[in-house]
Protein backbone atom coordinates (compact mmCIF):
# COMPACT_ATOMS: atom_id res chain seq x y z
CA UNK A 1 0.00 0.00 0.00
CA UNK A 2 2.73 2.42 0.95
CA UNK A 3 4.76 1.53 -2.08
CA UNK A 4 1.89 2.05 -4.40
CA UNK A 5 0.97 5.41 -2.79
CA UNK A 6 4.67 6.58 -2.99
CA UNK A 7 4.84 5.70 -6.64
CA UNK A 8 1.61 7.50 -7.43
CA UNK A 9 2.66 10.63 -5.58
CA UNK A 10 5.80 10.81 -7.68
CA UNK A 11 3.87 10.33 -10.86
CA UNK A 12 1.50 13.10 -9.89
CA UNK A 13 4.27 15.58 -9.10
CA UNK A 14 6.21 14.79 -12.24
CA UNK A 15 5.01 17.40 -14.68
CA UNK A 16 8.01 17.08 -16.98
CA UNK A 17 7.27 17.18 -20.66
CA UNK A 18 7.31 13.95 -22.55
CA UNK A 19 10.29 13.19 -24.76
CA UNK A 20 9.64 12.37 -28.33
CA UNK A 21 10.64 8.97 -29.73
CA UNK A 22 13.21 10.53 -32.05
CA UNK A 23 14.94 12.27 -29.17
CA UNK A 24 15.18 8.97 -27.21
CA UNK A 25 16.79 7.30 -30.21
CA UNK A 26 19.29 10.14 -30.50
CA UNK A 27 20.23 9.84 -26.82
CA UNK A 28 20.71 6.06 -27.11
CA UNK A 29 23.04 6.40 -30.08
CA UNK A 30 25.28 8.65 -27.94
CA UNK A 31 25.11 6.65 -24.67
CA UNK A 32 25.73 3.13 -25.99
CA UNK A 33 29.24 3.82 -27.42
CA UNK A 34 30.20 5.52 -24.15
CA UNK A 35 29.08 2.51 -22.12
CA UNK A 36 31.05 0.11 -24.33
CA UNK A 37 34.16 2.31 -24.13
CA UNK A 38 34.10 2.42 -20.31
CA UNK A 39 33.57 -1.34 -20.14
CA UNK A 40 36.61 -2.01 -22.30
CA UNK A 41 38.69 0.46 -20.28
CA UNK A 42 37.75 -1.27 -17.02
CA UNK A 43 38.71 -4.67 -18.47
CA UNK A 44 42.08 -3.37 -19.56
CA UNK A 45 42.90 -2.14 -16.03
CA UNK A 46 42.52 -5.49 -14.27
CA UNK A 47 46.31 -5.88 -13.85
CA UNK A 48 48.38 -3.73 -11.53
CA UNK A 49 50.78 -1.44 -13.42
CA UNK A 50 54.44 -2.55 -13.44
CA UNK A 51 56.96 -0.57 -11.38
CA UNK A 52 58.47 0.75 -14.60
CA UNK A 53 55.27 2.64 -15.44
CA UNK A 54 55.04 4.59 -12.16
CA UNK A 55 58.61 5.72 -11.47
CA UNK A 56 59.07 9.38 -10.45
CA UNK A 57 60.10 11.85 -13.16
CA UNK A 58 63.81 12.09 -13.81
CA UNK A 59 64.56 8.48 -12.82
CA UNK A 60 65.29 5.56 -15.12
CA UNK A 61 62.52 2.96 -15.03
CA UNK A 62 63.50 -0.39 -13.61
CA UNK A 63 63.05 -3.36 -15.93
CA UNK A 64 59.68 -4.99 -15.49
CA UNK A 65 59.88 -8.48 -14.02
CA UNK A 66 58.46 -11.35 -16.01
CA UNK A 67 55.08 -12.55 -14.90
CA UNK A 68 54.79 -16.10 -13.58
CA UNK A 69 52.98 -17.08 -16.77
CA UNK A 70 55.89 -15.82 -18.87
CA UNK A 71 58.36 -17.75 -16.74
CA UNK A 72 56.30 -20.92 -17.15
CA UNK A 73 56.18 -20.45 -20.92
CA UNK A 74 59.95 -19.93 -21.03
CA UNK A 75 60.59 -23.11 -19.05
CA UNK A 76 58.16 -25.03 -21.24
CA UNK A 77 59.84 -23.88 -24.43
CA UNK A 78 63.26 -24.79 -23.03
CA UNK A 79 61.95 -28.25 -22.14
CA UNK A 80 61.05 -28.86 -25.77
CA UNK A 81 64.78 -29.12 -26.53
CA UNK A 82 64.77 -32.46 -24.64
CA UNK A 83 62.85 -35.28 -26.33
CA UNK A 84 62.65 -38.35 -24.10
CA UNK A 85 63.34 -41.54 -26.05
CA UNK A 86 63.67 -44.24 -23.43
CA UNK A 87 64.67 -44.94 -19.84
CA UNK A 88 67.35 -47.47 -18.91
CA UNK A 89 66.32 -49.35 -15.77
CA UNK A 90 69.61 -49.15 -13.89
CA UNK A 91 69.21 -48.31 -10.22
CA UNK A 92 72.13 -46.69 -8.38
CA UNK A 93 74.24 -46.25 -11.50
CA UNK A 94 77.84 -45.29 -10.85
CA UNK A 95 80.36 -43.33 -12.90
CA UNK A 96 79.85 -43.09 -16.65
CA UNK A 97 81.51 -41.84 -19.82
CA UNK A 98 80.74 -41.25 -23.50
CA UNK A 99 83.03 -42.03 -26.41
CA UNK A 100 83.19 -40.03 -29.64
CA UNK A 101 80.63 -42.28 -31.34
CA UNK A 102 78.07 -41.67 -28.61
CA UNK A 103 78.47 -45.08 -26.97
CA UNK A 104 77.71 -44.96 -23.26
CA UNK A 105 79.72 -46.82 -20.60
CA UNK A 106 78.23 -47.07 -17.10
CA UNK A 107 79.27 -48.80 -13.88
CA UNK A 108 76.29 -50.51 -12.24
CA UNK A 109 75.72 -51.17 -8.54
CA UNK A 110 77.81 -54.38 -8.75
CA UNK A 111 80.68 -52.44 -10.42
CA UNK A 112 80.14 -54.18 -13.75
CA UNK A 113 80.83 -52.00 -16.80
CA UNK A 114 77.81 -51.83 -19.10
CA UNK A 115 78.04 -50.64 -22.69
CA UNK A 116 75.00 -49.01 -24.32
CA UNK A 117 74.36 -47.71 -27.80
CA UNK A 118 73.51 -44.06 -28.38
CA UNK A 119 69.79 -44.95 -28.30
CA UNK A 120 70.06 -46.74 -24.94
CA UNK A 121 70.25 -50.36 -26.19
CA UNK A 122 72.50 -52.64 -24.13
CA UNK A 123 75.44 -53.88 -26.21
CA UNK A 124 77.94 -55.56 -23.87
CA UNK A 125 78.72 -56.06 -20.19
CA UNK A 126 82.11 -56.56 -18.57
CA UNK A 127 82.18 -58.33 -15.21
CA UNK A 128 85.56 -58.23 -13.42
CA UNK A 129 86.98 -61.48 -12.02
CA UNK A 130 87.76 -59.70 -8.74
CA UNK A 131 85.47 -57.32 -6.88
CA UNK A 132 86.45 -53.68 -6.88
CA UNK A 133 85.02 -50.16 -6.83
CA UNK A 134 84.95 -48.36 -10.18
CA UNK A 135 85.97 -44.76 -9.44
CA UNK A 136 86.32 -43.55 -13.02
CA UNK A 137 85.58 -44.57 -16.60
CA UNK A 138 87.23 -42.76 -19.52
CA UNK A 139 85.93 -43.66 -22.98
CA UNK A 140 86.86 -40.62 -25.09
CA UNK A 141 89.79 -42.48 -26.64
CA UNK A 142 87.20 -44.70 -28.42
CA UNK A 143 89.60 -47.58 -29.18
CA UNK A 144 90.58 -48.01 -25.51
CA UNK A 145 88.32 -47.53 -22.50
CA UNK A 146 90.01 -46.81 -19.19
CA UNK A 147 88.51 -48.22 -15.98
CA UNK A 148 90.02 -47.10 -12.65
CA UNK A 149 89.52 -49.19 -9.50
CA UNK A 150 90.54 -46.93 -6.64
CA UNK A 151 90.18 -49.46 -3.83
CA UNK A 152 92.71 -51.90 -5.28
CA UNK A 153 94.68 -49.23 -7.23
CA UNK A 154 94.32 -50.89 -10.60
CA UNK A 155 93.83 -49.63 -14.15
CA UNK A 156 91.99 -51.72 -16.72
CA UNK A 157 91.92 -51.11 -20.46
CA UNK A 158 88.96 -52.42 -22.48
CA UNK A 159 88.46 -52.46 -26.23
CA UNK A 160 85.37 -51.02 -27.93
CA UNK A 161 83.57 -54.34 -27.39
CA UNK A 162 84.13 -54.13 -23.60
CA UNK A 163 86.70 -56.94 -23.70
CA UNK A 164 89.84 -56.59 -21.53
CA UNK A 165 93.11 -55.62 -23.22
CA UNK A 166 95.55 -55.03 -20.37
CA UNK A 167 95.70 -53.98 -16.74
CA UNK A 168 98.20 -52.07 -14.59
CA UNK A 169 98.87 -52.21 -10.88
CA UNK A 170 99.42 -48.60 -9.81
CA UNK A 171 101.25 -49.68 -6.69
CA UNK A 172 104.10 -50.64 -9.04
CA UNK A 173 104.07 -47.21 -10.71
CA UNK A 174 103.55 -44.84 -7.78
CA UNK A 175 105.04 -44.38 -4.34
CA UNK A 176 101.65 -43.43 -2.99
CA UNK A 177 97.95 -43.51 -3.82
CA UNK A 178 96.34 -42.42 -7.06
CA UNK A 179 93.17 -40.34 -6.62
CA UNK A 180 92.30 -39.70 -10.29
CA UNK A 181 93.56 -40.89 -13.65
CA UNK A 182 92.90 -40.48 -17.37
CA UNK A 183 94.13 -41.69 -20.73
CA UNK A 184 95.92 -39.33 -23.12
CA UNK A 185 95.39 -39.48 -26.92
CA UNK A 186 98.88 -40.99 -27.30
CA UNK A 187 97.87 -43.82 -24.89
CA UNK A 188 99.95 -42.43 -22.04
CA UNK A 189 98.50 -42.30 -18.56
CA UNK A 190 97.99 -39.25 -16.38
CA UNK A 191 97.88 -40.00 -12.65
CA UNK A 192 97.22 -37.75 -9.67
CA UNK A 193 99.36 -38.90 -6.77
CA UNK A 194 97.42 -37.87 -3.68
CA UNK A 195 100.25 -38.80 -1.33
CA UNK A 196 102.75 -36.19 -2.55
CA UNK A 197 100.32 -33.97 -4.53
CA UNK A 198 101.97 -34.45 -7.90
CA UNK A 199 100.58 -34.87 -11.39
CA UNK A 200 102.46 -37.59 -13.22
CA UNK A 201 102.44 -39.00 -16.71
CA UNK A 202 103.44 -42.60 -17.42
CA UNK A 203 104.24 -44.41 -20.61
CA UNK A 204 102.73 -47.90 -20.21
CA UNK A 205 104.87 -49.20 -23.08
CA UNK A 206 108.08 -48.73 -21.04
CA UNK A 207 106.70 -48.33 -18.28
CA UNK A 208 108.36 -45.17 -16.95
CA UNK A 209 107.55 -41.75 -15.60
CA UNK A 210 107.67 -39.16 -18.42
CA UNK A 211 106.24 -36.03 -16.74
CA UNK A 212 106.09 -34.78 -13.16
CA UNK A 213 104.21 -31.62 -12.07
CA UNK A 214 104.16 -30.64 -8.36
CA UNK A 215 100.88 -29.11 -7.19
CA UNK A 216 101.82 -27.83 -3.73
CA UNK A 217 102.60 -24.31 -4.96
CA UNK A 218 99.26 -24.10 -6.77
CA UNK A 219 97.00 -25.17 -3.94
CA UNK A 220 98.90 -23.30 -1.21
CA UNK A 221 97.53 -23.95 2.27
CA UNK A 222 94.10 -25.02 1.10
CA UNK A 223 92.81 -28.55 1.56
CA UNK A 224 92.05 -29.77 -1.96
CA UNK A 225 89.45 -32.36 -2.82
CA UNK A 226 90.47 -33.71 -6.23
CA UNK A 227 87.67 -35.56 -7.96
CA UNK A 228 88.20 -35.81 -11.72
CA UNK A 229 90.95 -35.73 -14.37
CA UNK A 230 90.53 -35.48 -18.12
CA UNK A 231 92.66 -34.52 -21.15
CA UNK A 232 90.74 -32.72 -23.88
CA UNK A 233 91.92 -30.72 -26.91
CA UNK A 234 95.58 -30.67 -25.80
CA UNK A 235 94.71 -29.50 -22.30
CA UNK A 236 94.49 -31.39 -19.03
CA UNK A 237 91.64 -30.52 -16.65
CA UNK A 238 91.89 -31.35 -12.95
CA UNK A 239 88.68 -30.84 -10.96
CA UNK A 240 89.16 -29.72 -7.37
CA UNK A 241 85.87 -29.50 -5.52
CA UNK A 242 87.27 -26.83 -3.17
CA UNK A 243 89.33 -24.54 -5.38
CA UNK A 244 88.01 -24.97 -8.93
CA UNK A 245 89.30 -26.52 -12.15
CA UNK A 246 93.06 -26.44 -12.77
CA UNK A 247 94.04 -26.36 -16.44
CA UNK A 248 97.39 -27.68 -17.72
CA UNK A 249 98.75 -28.16 -21.21
CA UNK A 250 99.44 -31.64 -22.59
CA UNK A 251 102.97 -31.49 -21.13
CA UNK A 252 101.74 -30.86 -17.60
CA UNK A 253 102.54 -27.13 -17.48
CA UNK A 254 100.08 -25.06 -15.47
CA UNK A 255 98.03 -22.57 -17.49
CA UNK A 256 95.09 -21.23 -15.48
CA UNK A 257 92.28 -22.02 -13.06
CA UNK A 258 88.57 -21.90 -13.82
CA UNK A 259 86.49 -20.61 -10.87
CA UNK A 260 83.91 -23.41 -10.79
CA UNK A 261 83.74 -25.02 -7.35
CA UNK A 262 81.59 -27.71 -5.70
CA UNK A 263 81.95 -29.97 -8.74
CA UNK A 264 82.71 -33.68 -8.76
CA UNK A 265 82.93 -34.15 -12.53
CA UNK A 266 82.73 -32.22 -15.80
CA UNK A 267 82.02 -33.10 -19.42
CA UNK A 268 83.09 -31.77 -22.80
CA UNK A 269 81.09 -31.22 -25.95
CA UNK A 270 82.60 -29.45 -28.95
CA UNK A 271 84.43 -26.37 -27.64
CA UNK A 272 82.45 -26.27 -24.41
CA UNK A 273 82.93 -27.60 -20.91
CA UNK A 274 79.67 -28.43 -19.14
CA UNK A 275 78.53 -29.29 -15.63
CA UNK A 276 75.34 -29.25 -13.55
CA UNK A 277 74.89 -26.26 -11.22
CA UNK A 278 72.08 -23.93 -10.10
CA UNK A 279 69.44 -26.35 -11.31
CA UNK A 280 70.59 -26.41 -14.95
CA UNK A 281 73.37 -27.54 -17.27
CA UNK A 282 76.03 -24.83 -17.45
CA UNK A 283 78.05 -24.72 -20.68
CA UNK A 284 81.31 -22.78 -20.62
CA UNK A 285 83.12 -22.01 -23.89
CA UNK A 286 86.77 -22.95 -23.58
CA UNK A 287 88.06 -20.18 -25.86
CA UNK A 288 85.47 -17.38 -25.88
CA UNK A 289 85.09 -17.73 -22.09
CA UNK A 290 81.34 -17.25 -22.39
CA UNK A 291 78.74 -19.23 -20.49
CA UNK A 292 75.22 -20.30 -21.36
CA UNK A 293 72.54 -22.29 -19.56
CA UNK A 294 70.50 -25.28 -20.67
CA UNK A 295 67.46 -25.87 -18.40
CA UNK A 296 66.86 -29.43 -17.26
CA UNK A 297 63.68 -31.29 -18.31
CA UNK A 298 63.20 -32.78 -14.83
CA UNK A 299 63.64 -31.34 -11.31
CA UNK A 300 67.29 -30.72 -10.51
CA UNK A 301 66.96 -32.54 -7.17
CA UNK A 302 66.44 -35.82 -9.08
CA UNK A 303 69.53 -35.41 -11.27
CA UNK A 304 72.79 -37.10 -10.27
CA UNK A 305 74.77 -36.66 -13.48
CA UNK A 306 74.30 -35.43 -17.05
CA UNK A 307 76.21 -36.50 -20.16
CA UNK A 308 75.80 -34.63 -23.45
CA UNK A 309 76.62 -36.15 -26.83
CA UNK A 310 76.27 -34.77 -30.35
CA UNK A 311 72.62 -35.75 -30.72
CA UNK A 312 71.74 -37.48 -27.45
CA UNK A 313 71.77 -36.61 -23.77
CA UNK A 314 71.73 -38.88 -20.73
CA UNK A 315 70.34 -37.88 -17.35
CA UNK A 316 71.19 -40.14 -14.41
CA UNK A 317 68.72 -40.53 -11.55
CA UNK A 318 68.41 -42.98 -8.69
CA UNK A 319 65.98 -45.08 -10.74
CA UNK A 320 67.98 -45.26 -13.96
CA UNK A 321 69.22 -43.36 -16.99
CA UNK A 322 66.91 -41.23 -19.14
CA UNK A 323 67.91 -41.02 -22.80
CA UNK A 324 66.95 -37.81 -24.61
CA UNK A 325 67.33 -36.62 -28.16
CA UNK A 326 68.59 -33.04 -28.47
Amino acid sequence: MMVRTWFCSISRKANKPRVAAGQWLQRLTVAVPLIVFHALLAAAQTNVPTPASVVPPGQQPAPARATPAAQINEAASAGKAWQLLTTIALSKAGVASLDRRGTLYVADAQNNVRQYGADGQLLNTYSPPLPGHVAQIEAWNTTKILVFYDDRQELLLLDRFAAPISRFNLLDLLDGTARATTLAPDDRLWLLNESDLTLRQFDPAQPRNTRNTPLDLLIGRSKPDFRFLREYQNNLYLVDRVNGIYVFDNLGNYRKKLPFTNLTTVGFRGDELYFVADGAVQLFHLYNLTQRTLPLPIPAADVRQVLLGDGYAYIFTLAGVQVYKL
